[in-house]
């Protein structure tokens, strides 16, 4: 499946395989991965523990090589790039919100989500008013200057939701990003990350073990045996 029109997919993978080996033995954890999002959709990835969701968020995401197979983002085939290169495309193409919100702790909210934005060369003064108008859209307006022990669980994972976003990325991967959150917390959690998502535009692919909130997004996909199919 393509994007609309001729556009390219946001993300796709194409034939994706990823084989761990240790020893003697292969362990084929996915065998044969095609799967396509357009801009503005946002996917479920769904599947037992073990199924290998967070290795697909990893190739995706270009942390991993596929041993087979393409990871193309908006197009562009991503495989054979250099490390560097890479790494650029995850600072400011990819997007990644991850069970536990990995805020650091010696930093504001505000500064959290500052410092990714001046990593990637972002002045200071914009970055900081980027980060507060986001805040604010996400109901932390009052909590710029709180470092993450200050805040909830739900109130970290939202910073948290909005780092990822701080740099206009095109695709937002997402590992389990409510497993950690009691149901009240992660429906308001979800809720925010779908309002947002859709807002911007940008394609996202979610992984989790909640089916009430995988149905909630465009589409759910089921990772079972090393390879992806459609649910319901």
């Amino acid at each position: 499946m393509s994007g609309r029109g001729s556009d390219p997919a946001a993300l796709e993978l194409a034939g994706v395989k990823r084989i761990y080996r240790q020893g003697g033995v292969e362990l084929a954890v996915l065998n044969g991965i095609d799967l396509s999002l357009r801009s503005g959709e946002l996917v479920a990835l769904v599947g037992p523990s073990g199924a290998g969701k967070s290795t697909l968020l990893h190739l995706a995401g270009l942390l991993e090589r596929p041993d087979a197979g393409e990871v193309r983002i908006a197009g562009a085939e991503c495989g054979g790039l250099s490390d560097e290169r890479r790494t650029q495309l995850r600072r400011t193409t990819l997007g990644f919100v991850y069970q536990f919100h990995h805020l650091l702790a010696e930093f504001s909210a505000l500064e959290n989500v500052m410092i990714p934005q001046m990593i990637a060369g972002v002045t200071r003064g914009a970055a900081r008013d980027k980060a507060a108008a986001l805040l604010r859209r996400v109901g932390l307006g009052e909590r710029l200057s709180h470092r993450p022990a200050r805040l909830s669980g739900g109130e970290q994972q939202r910073v948290a939701i909005v780092r990822a976003l701080a740099n206009d990325p095109q695709v937002l991967l997402a590992d389990e990003p409510t497993g950690n959150l009691d149901h009240a917390t992660a429906e308001s959690v979800m809720a925010t990350m779908i309002e947002v998502t859709r807002a911007t535009g940008l394609a996202a692919l979610i992984a989790t073990h909640n089916l009430d909130l995988a149905y909630r997004l465009d589409r759910v996909v089921a990772l079972d045996d090393g390879r992806l199919k459609a649910v319901g």
